[in-house]
């Protein structure tokens, strides 16, 4: 995966119609890139956008059935027609991301190399369903090229997770590790039951649960159907494999709440706050709470 050491940097976000949940431009310093995200119920008025008459690479996000996140990822000419056409051929998603380059740098020929190598980085991470079916090859570039579309796409890994899109992005207990070392580093935490024994980490986008845990088969009959859901889910994508003693886990991977992870894990119905405990048996809720008063 490509990733690029922490900096300092700025990065503008501007409300084009005054409100968060409106049509946002976003521009990094020193960087020739600009996206443009709007949700689908804003679509008309982005399409009039300067920036998506150009070519460019887009992500739609929503929820898939299951009621997980997902994601497809697409490139085009002129992003605005293409944006236009999934209005009418895909009903999954309700917000998109489109990136263009102020200074006409983003060819076709780069569009192509940033989608496939962004599905790659989707599928490969799996954290979110990618509702793309197939994945395109890398198209043949220059060493120049590549190494200028290398760099664009790091600089599109720094601003996704700040629009709340963190498909790209492996679970890694080391990744997180690092995150929380200015903090005084992460407590490893455990969820130990009948059928189940599993561990993880707190993280600020949510709940990392660590390969090797071991999920409940059981489920409870009052188990929430949306937890069901993302368990099925997670079933299909081989990220929860069936063995005799349980459901393991075969990558690490990131949950969007304590709760949600320990209810995949126990298959039913959790507070992730008391369920989650240290190795001395501290409760998830009493270590966040110890936190503030020192």
């Amino acid at each position: 995966m490509t990733t690029i050491p922490p900096r300092p940097t700025s990065i503008r976000i501007f409300l084009a119609d005054g409100v968060p949940e409106g049509l946002l431009i976003v521009e990094k310093s020193n960087w020739t890139g600009r996206a443009v995200v709007a949700s689908r119920a804003h679509i008309d008025r982005a399409l009039k956008r300067e920036e998506l008459q150009h070519p460019g690479v887009y992500v739609l996000t929503g929820e898939s059935d299951e009621g997980s996140p997902q994601i497809y990822v697409g490139e085009a000419d002129v992003l605005r027609d293409r944006l236009k056409q999934h209005v009418v051929n895909k009903d999954f998603w309700s917000r998109f991301v489109a990136f263009s380059s102020t200074n006409e740098g983003l060819n076709k020929a780069l569009a192509r190399y940033l989608e496939a190598r962004l599905i790659g980085l989707a599928k490969e991470a799996n954290q979110w369903e990618v509702e793309n079916s197939t994945q395109p090859t890398l198209p043949p570039l220059s060493e120049a090229d590549r190494a200028d579309a290398e760099w664009f796409l790091a600089e599109m890994l720094v601003i996704f997770p700040l629009l709340g899109v963190d498909a790209f992005e492996p679970a890694s207990a080391e990744t997180q590790k690092n995150k929380e070392s200015a903090d005084g580093g992460s407590v490893e935490l455990f969820l130990r039951a009948k059928g189940a024994d599993a561990r993880g980490y707190e993280a600020a986008d949510g709940f990392l649960v660590l390969k090797g845990s071991m999920g409940r088969h059981q489920e409870s009959k009052a188990f929430n159907p949306y937890m069901r859901n993302i368990r099925k889910q997670l079933l299909e994508r081989g990220v929860l494999e069936p063995r005799d003693d349980g459901l393991l886990f075969t990558q690490d991977y990131r949950f969007s709440s304590p709760s949600t992870a320990a209810a995949v894990v126990l298959g039913r119905n959790a507070n992730g706050r008391t369920a989650w405990k240290d190795e001395n048996g501290n409760t998830l809720k009493a270590i966040q709470e110890a936190r503030v008063e020192t």
